[in-house]
């Protein structure tokens, strides 16, 4: 006489308009976390050609000559 009840028989079951929710919700989220996934790709990629570049500039560049103070004279002021 001790039947065993199934887990899920007094779970709701979602309705037909629910699970179709359940379904573009679910397709949506992977679409929004792929181009999220992209983007950061992107933007890394970007970072690593602009720090590139950026060493490139200043290993190219002479070595600027530093300014020398004047004295000034008396009679300019």
């Amino acid at each position: 006489m001790n039947k065993s009840i199934p887990n899920d028989a007094f779970k709701p079951k979602p309705t037909r308009v629910e699970s179709k929710d359940e379904n573009t919700s679910r397709a949506a989220k992977a679409i929004i976390n792929d181009e999220a996934a992209q983007r950061r790709a992107k933007t890394q990629r970007l970072r690593q050609a602009r720090l590139a570049q950026e060493a490139v500039d200043i290993a190219s560049q002479p070595a600027k000559a530093t300014a020398r103070s004047r004295k000034r004279s008396i009679a300019a002021r």
